[in-house]
Formats: C-alpha cells, sequence, structure tokens
C-alpha cells in the first residue's frame, strides 16, 4: 500500500509540474510569435517553435506518466513503467526534430535574408522571456529529479538551454538595433545546431537506460548493506536488478549461510530477507540463492584458501565465492567474477582453470565466469 500511495503521489507530482510547464510555453510562443511576425525575425519565431515544442513535450510526459502508471494485468505483469523511457525517447525525437526544421529555416534566411524591424516591446518580451525560462528550467529538473522521471528531467534541461537561446536571440537583436547588423539568421542556425545536439545526447542517454544500464550504485550496495545485516547471512553475491520503469525493480541474490543450515532455516532466512530489502527499498526480491559456507572440513578449507590465492592473483578478477569443494567426489566449484576492463575475459577464465588444474588434477573442476551486474 505504501508503495502504491508513493507512485500515485509521483504521478501527480509529474502531471502538476507537466502542466505549469504546458501553460508557461504556450504563453512563451504566443508572445514570441508575436514579436517574430511583426519584427520579421526568424530568430524570434524559431524560439517560439522551440517554446511550442517544449509544450508538446510535456503533453507527452504526462501520457507517459498516466499509462506508466496502469496497474499490471495478466499481458503485462511487470506493470507498464518503462513506458516512461518511451516517452522520453518522444520528447528527445521532436527536439531533433524542431532543431533539424529550425537549421533548415535559418539556412534559407542566410541565402535570401530579410531585415528585421524591431520594436521596444519585443526587446521586453524576449528579455522577460530569458528569466521566467531559467526559473521553468530549475523548476522542472529539480521535480524531475525528486521523482526520478527522465521526462521531467529532460524538459527541464531543455528550458534551461531555452535561457540560453532567448539570450544569444536578444544579442542578435541589439547588435542589429546599435550597430544596424543582422546576425540573426546566423544566430538562430547556431540555436538550431544547438538544440541538435541536445536532442541526440537526450536519445543516447535514453536509449542507454532502455537497453540496461548497471543498477544505482547506491541502491545495489543498500540492498547488499541490509542483507548483510541479518543473522544467518555471511556473504552476499550476484545481485541482480531488473529495472521495470524509474524506481520499480525485481531483484535476484545468492547468500552464503552455514553448511548445517536446515531447509526450514534457510526458507525463514530467505522469506526475512525478501521483507527487509523490500521494506528499505522498495525493491522486490525473486530469488534468493544458497551458497554453503564449510565449517567442518579443514581440507576443503585449505583448498579453497589456496584455490583464492591462485584465482586472485591475475590482474582483473575481482573476486570469487560459492566456492564448494567435495573430497569424496573430487569436485570443486566456485564463481570467478572478471573486470570488464579485461580485453579477452574468456581468455583470462582459461588461463585460470589451467592453473587451478594443475594444481587440482585429480579434481573435476567447475569454474563460472560471473559478470559484475551490481557493486561488488
Amino acid at each position: 500500500m505504501m508503495k502504491e500511495n508513493k507512485e500515485i503521489n509521483r504521478e501527480k507530482i509529474i502531471v502538476k509540474t507537466s502542466i505549469i510547464g504546458i501553460l508557461g510555453n504556450i504563453l512563451l510562443a504566443s508572445f514570441k510569435a508575436f514579436v517574430g511576425l511583426v519584427a520579421n525575425s526568424i530568430a524570434v519565431t524559431m524560439d517560439a517553435l522551440n517554446n511550442l515544442s517544449d509544450a508538446a513535450s510535456s503533453v507527452i510526459t504526462i501520457v507517459g506518466a498516466k499509462l506508466a502508471g496502469k496497474k499490471p494485468d495478466r499481458k503485462h505483469p511487470f506493470g507498464y513503467g518503462r513506458i516512461e523511457y518511451l516517452s522520453a525517447m518522444v520528447i528527445s525525437v521532436i527536439v531533433s526534430y524542431a532543431g533539424i526544421n529550425s537549421l533548415i529555416e535559418s539556412v534559407k534566411n542566410i541565402i535570401n535574408p530579410e531585415a528585421p524591424s524591431y520594436s521596444v516591446l519585443s526587446i521586453v518580451i524576449i528579455s522577460v522571456a530569458i528569466p521566467v525560462k531559467i526559473i521553468m528550467g530549475f523548476y522542472v529538473r529539480k521535480k524531475g529529479e525528486e521523482v526520478n522521471s527522465d521526462s521531467l528531467e529532460d524538459s527541464g534541461k531543455d528550458a534551461l538551454m531555452d535561457a540560453v537561446l532567448s539570450t544569444a536571440t536578444l544579442v542578435s537583436a541589439l547588435v542589429y538595433i546599435f550597430f544596424d547588423l543582422s546576425i540573426e539568421a546566423w544566430v538562430a542556425a547556431g540555436i538550431s545546431i544547438f538544440i541538435i545536439k541536445a536532442g541526440i545526447e537526450m536519445i543516447s542517454e535514453t536509449l542507454s537506460q532502455i537497453l540496461g544500464e548497471r543498477a544505482d550504485k547506491e541502491l545495489a550496495l543498500g540492498i547488499k548493506q541490509t542483507i548483510k545485516g541479518i543473522e544467518g547471512v555471511h556473504g552476499v553475491f550476484d545481485l541482480i536488478l531488473n529495472n521495470y520503469g524509474p524506481d520499480s525493480y525485481m531483484a535476484s541474490v545468492h547468500v552464503e549461510v552455514r553448511d548445517d543450515m536446515s531447509a526450514n532455516e534457510i526458507d525463514i532466512l530467505s522469506r526475512d530477507i525478501s521483507k527487509k530489502v523490500f521494506d528499505k527499498h522498495g525493491v522486490i526480491i525473486t530469488a534468493v540463492g544458497i551458497y554453503s559456507v564449510n565449517t567442518k572440513d579443514d581440507e576443503v578449507n585449505a583448498i579453497y584458501k589456496n584455490v583464492r590465492k591462485i584465482t586472485l592473483s591475475h590482474d582483473g578478477v575481482m573476486q570469487i565465492h560459492g566456492f564448494y569443494a567435495d573430497i569424496q567426489k573430487k569436485t570443486i566449484t566456485f564463481d570467478v567474477m572478471i573486470d570488464f576492463s579485461v580485453d579477452d575475459r574468456t581468455a583470462l577464465y582459461r588461463h585460470i582453470h589451467d592453473d587451478i588444474h594443475k594444481e587440482y588434477p585429480e579434481y573435476e573442476l567447475h569454474m563460472v565466469l560471473d559478470t559484475d551486474f551490481s557493486e561488488s
């Protein structure tokens, strides 16, 4: 219930912030369009169109938040949270498209220039728009950071860029008034390139999230610390966080426990882990894997220490875990985690495997190449 209330409050903040953005951008676009037409200024007109695209972006943010807030169903049991990434992608495309159109119009005006005609009113309107966009930008971006909304953060960044662009437009107007030099078409072209660059960067960031990024460091370490603090847990490994939208995670993890624990004790421990992680971090643990820690056999402990020494002697090895040796069946099993910075992780894995096999030729070695999914 707490998580559901949090999601409802988050949606309200996104919608309210977006509505403020829509109203502000429509108002600015109207004034700028009036100035652009009256003053015959391509730079101001392009600035007005950019404000309209910002308003459209806010509409998409609202639609995305509403759709993402839908409850899970049979077809989408993990919910609709990832729709927010798609809405952020659409906003990025709109920003890029607006920049490309602006660049085309600017180039046309450079080839066939028309003299602008600014008035005191037009200068005042452009000047007022700058602090308004700065305030809107910081406000929207702050709200986006508060509720972890990429769409809002993108809109806030775009608004702050608009303030820079409006400043450039104002400078070009003043240059024309005082020096009778028309540079606004070139300024408009510069504005357009700036917008296109921002749009491409937004697309890149959103694509990265859709592909699947490393889990947030603070969240991953926090979950591991919570699990390590539970009585009976000797180690925490292989935390995998699957993202299904902003602040919506499901996870699996491996924990080390004493090898003399009963199935009932392990069951109680697994349930305790799931409950405490959800209560503290809002993350659903879907599976808890178990590694047993040897507590009885000194020979196994000696093998573990030697295998660990051999493995960690290789550059690029982060850790080994899940070690298990069966003296009777002559098997050694463990996971080795190799850093992504190693050019050929498979080659290093084989090298380690060969070194250990030479040390223990009578044992069958089951070594798993593990992946560093979250902070170790």
